[in-house]
């Protein structure tokens, strides 16, 4: 209930701020050439809709981003419980991990061109960097994090070391393993546009630089407004996907707040 009402109220300010551009832009205390009208937005992007030109820009993009994302989640995932699970791995890695961290994604794109460059493998390439690190780090934390009680236990009833894994380390730390996918999610469509931008011919950031050097800036916004709508519903359905794998942590944190 409490969740349909805060979504009713950011509904409601959103539509508040639509009608302010709105009114903005008709009454040319906004220059309409950089703000047209909301109305026309969003026929333009209606009608891009309607002649398939969106939904074939916004596939080309949500493929790679999803080829991207996947490919870091199987790559990391196993290697960021691995590191938490074996100090001796962790240590000798942990100096490499620490340094290329904090590289801003951007940076690596030239360097991707440079060797990988101006087709898909390049784009693939940048979001599988940029969303290696919140996944790898929450994993390693997640695994390193586990209650030695709980191992011990694992250790004292005879459980070997790959049904430990499976029943004590997987379960314990998935928690954390899904916030670290949670993080990536908008960081994919943040390299995924900017990637398209640098280089390419076809994505939703190739069509909205595009339609900025064409100076069709409703077309523009449709495609922004494309965008936002997207990275929405995924995030809509990753809570949905969360909600569902960790049913038990979720009714878990549920009774711990009834509690209180």
């Amino acid at each position: 209930m409490v969740g349909r009402e805060s979504r009713l109220s950011g509904v409601v300010f959103l539509g508040a701020l639509l009608l302010l551009w709105e009114a903005a832009a008709r009454s040319g205390a906004a220059d309409r050439l950089l703000f047209p009208p909301v109305s026309r937005v969003l026929e333009t992007a209606w009608s891009l809709v309607t002649s398939g030109h969106i939904a074939a820009q916004l596939t080309a993009s949500l493929k790679r981003a999803a080829a991207g994302y996947l490919l870091a989640a199987a790559f990391c995932i196993p290697l960021g419980i691995l590191l938490g699970c074996v100090g001796p791995i962790y240590r000798a890695l942990g100096v490499v991990i620490e340094m290329l961290r904090p590289i801003p994604p951007p940076v690596v794109v030239p360097l991707a061109m440079l060797y990988l460059g101006l087709g898909g493998a390049m784009k693939i390439f940048v979001i599988f960097f940029s969303c290696a690190w919140p996944i790898l780090l929450n994993a390693i934390d997640g695994s390193r994090n586990v209650d030695p009680v709980i191992l011990h236990t694992a250790r004292t009833f005879g459980l070997s070391a790959p049904r430990t894994l499976a029943k004590v380390i997987l379960p314990a730390c998935l928690p954390q393993v899904m916030t670290g996918l949670r993080v990536s999610l908008p960081i994919t469509l943040i390299l995924v546009v900017i990637s398209e931008m640098v280089g390419s011919t076809d994505g939703i950031g190739y069509f909205i630089l595009d339609s900025q050097r064409r100076f069709k800036i409703d077309q523009m916004y449709a495609g922004m407004l494309a965008l936002a709508l997207v990275g929405y519903l995924l995030n809509r359905l990753f809570d949905r996907l969360q909600r569902a794998v960790l049913w038990w942590h979720w009714g878990m944190m549920q009774r711990e707040a009834e509690g209180r």
